[in-house]
């Protein structure tokens, strides 16, 4: 029995909360780093801030991906109701981040607003898997793309919307700016909106027409994990204890802790399994989890490469751009200059560039790629014109041509955000499509983490003073997973 097509009102409405859900990433991204330096935090915190962000994702994605494979709830349905609960959570703490009075406040607030965000997204991931015919993968993700770039552009320009209709862009110390305050009130609104509208226009099939459609489908069969040996533990939670000793040895910085963190904690994860399995208790969520990422797909671990060399050049662009173009296109890196901020400015210009193109992009020029030469070309493509738009930093010093270096990497980023996950989702089992792309989320925060680490080490070492050269080592990464790209046979 096969899915019926979805029309475009079908295709929009099922993914038209990821808009909202944008909208909050897009504030979370640009602000807070302001919120935290005006309630006084030091510049060198601010990493170890972010870093945990994500972290707290990689650890709630597969978590509700397992969740949501299993749940129903009548007429509210599968995905549903993580969509409304993700929503209802992040809008309440839009609502009273600009209002924290200590970085203690506003730093659990950013976890919470992180974590709410994450419990909607990934079942979003899912939902183009769960009502969508495979021969609509692309489209479906494409149109998810599409709203991710137009939630991303709204969300970015709305302090400075606000700031040219007159409200106030300066607060007294230790205050919010009156920007900032009401673009994260308006934010939580449309976010809040944008996934009701999908949750209340969208009907999930029941678990009897998903069997149907499955072909009779499959069990939510736990891994056997018993008989497995339990010293590759013992080996991830060294390595861990490793990495935190190098710390100190190697003056590393100290988001490094995170990575051990990590480390260790899939070793530790992977030896509790492993013991409940032995003790008979084979059926719960932590065996589900610990084997479904011993057991990817070959498929997923072809499209895991891709994404961490994807994301590692993708989070170079997010930390470096600024530096870059303040240095080399408005001439000062000292950040208390006027260059420095109207070169910062102009980034902020720039991104909205690529978040646009990415969307229009994503709708118009990948679908007709993708049916001439197929998912995996198409994606190496695009990730080429991206490189290509890294590359060009290089050379051009005229800050208006950097528009068309971000049309080249809006094009890889509407890629990025559609292509592997239409592969992936065309050959994951239905049973199991939640987790796995819960799952999927590691290969994007583990790049994160590095490049956070490894890159500012490796620029105080060879290139000193010359941040220019992070744009080569992201057009390289981009290089080598379109290289990556071409070995995929969907």
């Amino acid at each position: 029995m096969e899915k019926p097509r979805q029309g475009f009102a079908g295709l929009w409405n099922i993914s038209f909360g990821f808009f909202g859900i944008q909208i909050g990433f897009a504030l979370q991204n640009a602000n807070m780093s302001r919120v935290f330096q005006s309630l006084g935090s030091s510049i060198d915190d601010l990493s170890a801030l972010w870093v945990a962000a994500p972290l707290t994702g990689l650890l709630v994605q597969p978590v509700i991906g397992h969740l949501s494979d299993r749940t129903w709830l009548g007429r509210l349905g599968r995905r549903r109701p993580y969509f409304l609960a993700g929503a209802i959570l992040a809008a309440i703490a839009l609502l009273f981040m600009p209002q924290s009075d200590g970085l203690l406040m506003a730093a659990l607030l950013l976890w919470m607003l992180d974590a709410s965000l994450n419990i909607s997204m990934e079942p979003f991931r899912a939902f183009v898997g769960d009502m969508l015919r495979k021969d609509q993968y692309v489209l479906g993700y494409a149109v998810q793309t599409a709203f991710i770039g137009a939630g991303a552009v709204v969300g970015s320009l709305f302090p400075y919307l606000l700031d040219q209709w007159g409200v106030a862009n300066v607060a007294a110390a230790g205050a919010v700016p009156d920007t900032v305050r009401y673009s994260f009130w308006a934010g939580g609104a449309v976010l809040f909106a944008a996934v009701l509208w999908t949750v209340l226009t969208t009907k999930e099939y029941g678990p009897e027409e998903m069997r149907a459609f499955d072909a009779g489908g499959e069990k939510h069969a736990a891994p056997d994990l018993a008989g497995r040996s339990i010293a590759p533990c013992f080996v991830w939670m060294s390595a861990g204890l490793a990495v935190a000793l190098l710390v100190d040895a190697l003056g590393m910085e100290k988001e490094v802790y995170l990575l051990g963190a990590l480390l260790a904690g899939y070793g530790a994860a992977s030896l509790a399994a492993i013991l409940l399995a032995r003790a008979g208790r084979r059926d719960n969520m932590l065996a589900h989890i610990v084997g479904d990422v011993a057991g990817m797909p070959p498929i997923m671990r072809q499209l895991a490469l891709i994404q961490f060399f994807s994301w590692s050049a993708l989070f170079i662009m997010w930390i470096h751009t600024t530096p870059v173009v303040a240095q080399y296109m408005f001439g000062s890196a000292d950040p208390a200059s006027a260059a420095y901020q109207a070169g910062g400015n102009w980034v902020g210009v720039l991104f909205s560039v690529y978040n646009g193109v990415a969307a229009i992009a994503a709708l118009t020029l990948l679908p007709w790629i993708a049916r001439r030469i197929g998912q995996a070309r198409t994606h190496a493509a695009c990730l080429v014109a991206g490189a290509a738009g890294f590359a060009s930093f290089l050379v051009l010093r005229d800050p208006q041509w950097l528009l068309l270096s971000e049309v080249g990497i809006g094009i890889g980023w509407a890629s990025i955000l559609a292509m592997p996950y239409a592969m992936l989702a065309s050959s994951l089992p239905p049973a199991k499509i939640g987790v796995y792309m819960g799952l999927f989320n590691i290969f994007v925060v583990v790049p994160q983490l590095l490049v956070a680490t490894a890159m500012g080490s490796i620029m105080k070492a060879f290139f000193p003073g010359d941040p220019i050269w992070t744009m080569a080592f992201a057009a390289a990464t981009l290089l080598v997973a379109a290289l990556a790209s071409l070995r995929i046979r969907v």
